[in-house]
């Protein structure tokens, strides 16, 4: 998610169909981090990216920071309303929780983790749908995720954290912080998804019976279709690579790792289904949550570590998010949509600056 909210009507469509449909691949082959204006079913929200070249695996830093293991199976399960929710925990002190964007998984911030955990101890999380999570055919919404956050803090964190979200995983940090204040004492963005605007401001009409029992059944039909030649051209290898270096403005971390830790996911037989009603979600529901009444409802502190080369979210909006919400403070990164990935040395820098300078709350056990 990004800037397409922002957008008037008349160009969400065309926006939508840049950003959103092209998380085919996030499913079905490898590529990871918001898509750009160019390809219908390329560049989609993908945190995070993917190559036919690059570091091995096995490799453990690169430019000096650590790295977090691949493991194909997982580090940790936690069962959520039924269903398996996979995270990573590392270190002590006080609580960190970092949240994937879309299409990306909690190795995503495999640069960070390390890092951050030499001083707290640091929680990343599959939100429902994506990664090592359960594939669950519901409707998503915004707030499946912040009630899956806000769980995960009272039965797995317990004490009050500091949430951390890239795209997707921004928005879904501050719903949750405005859901849970008492447990949420910072909250820092990335590239985060989410527009300005007025909440629930559209208006539907009753549906006439044409409409209803023709016109919407053969309309379901026909977006399926394009919708599954999407998933399935967005998966070539060739096209994947394309998108991620236009995603990437610093490329050499889009190597074999970041392919794995795409592609596993995809092999799961819900995830077809999903990324459809994934996306059908985002087409039709675009204006619902707006920034501007979630943050009006923040009461913590918010840092801004803003990738100004992202093509899609650009520093625009995070100087109108530091305008809204004075307590705000702001990092300008030369990177594209996914900063930590990108620079994570600059990030895990500019981030453990800043939760230094966070006052201590007193566990809630």
């Amino acid at each position: 998610m990004s800037s397409v909210y922002a957008q008037p009507p008349s160009v969400r469509l065309e926006l939508l169909k840049t950003r959103f449909i092209a998380p085919v691949h996030l499913y079905q082959r490898r590529s990871k981090c918001e898509m750009n204006r160019g390809g219908f079913a390329l560049k989609g929200i993908v945190a995070s990216g993917v190559s036919l070249m690059g570091s091995p695996l096995t490799a453990e830093s690169v430019q000096g920071v650590q790295r977090l293991p691949y493991k194909p199976e997982g580090y940790n399960y936690w069962m959520w309303r039924g269903h398996k929710i996979h995270y990573v925990v590392q270190g002590e002190g006080s609580p960190v929780v970092l949240i994937h964007g879309f299409g990306a998984s909690a190795f995503h911030w495999r640069y960070n983790i390390p890092e951050l955990a030499k001083r707290h101890k640091v929680y990343a999380l599959d939100l429902l749908g994506f990664g090592w999570s359960d594939k669950a055919l519901i409707e998503y919404d915004a707030m499946v995720w912040r009630d899956q956050v806000v769980d995960f803090l009272k039965e797995i964190v317990e004490d009050p954290a500091v949430l951390v979200g890239n795209s997707l995983g921004g928005f879904t940090a501050l719903v949750t912080a405005t859901a849970l204040p008492d447990r949420v004492t910072g909250v820092a963005l990335l590239n985060s998804a989410g527009q300005f605007g007025n909440a629930g401001s559209e208006t539907k009409s009753e549906e006439t019976p044409l409409q209803k029992f023709i016109l919407k059944p053969m309309k379901e039909v026909f977006q399926r279709v394009v919708l599954g030649f999407l998933f399935w051209q967005a998966k070539q290898p060739a096209r994947i690579e394309s998108v991620l270096k236009s995603v990437y403005k610093n490329t050499s971390n889009v190597d074999d790792y970041l392919v794995e830790s795409i592609t596993q996911p995809a092999a799961d037989p819900n995830a077809g289904e999903v990324y459809y009603r994934l996306m059908m979600r985002f087409m039709t529901n675009q204006s619902k949550y707006t920034l501007d009444s979630v943050l009006s409802k923040l009461s913590c502190p918010l840092l801004l570590l803003w990738g100004d080369l992202d093509p899609w979210v650009g520093p625009a909006k995070a100087n109108l998010i530091k305008e809204f919400y004075p307590n705000t403070s702001l990092v300008n990164l030369q990177a594209g949509h996914c900063p930590h990935d990108e620079v994570p040395e600059l990030v895990n820098s500019a981030l453990l600056d800043w939760l230094s300078t966070l006052k201590p709350e007193a566990a809630l056990r």
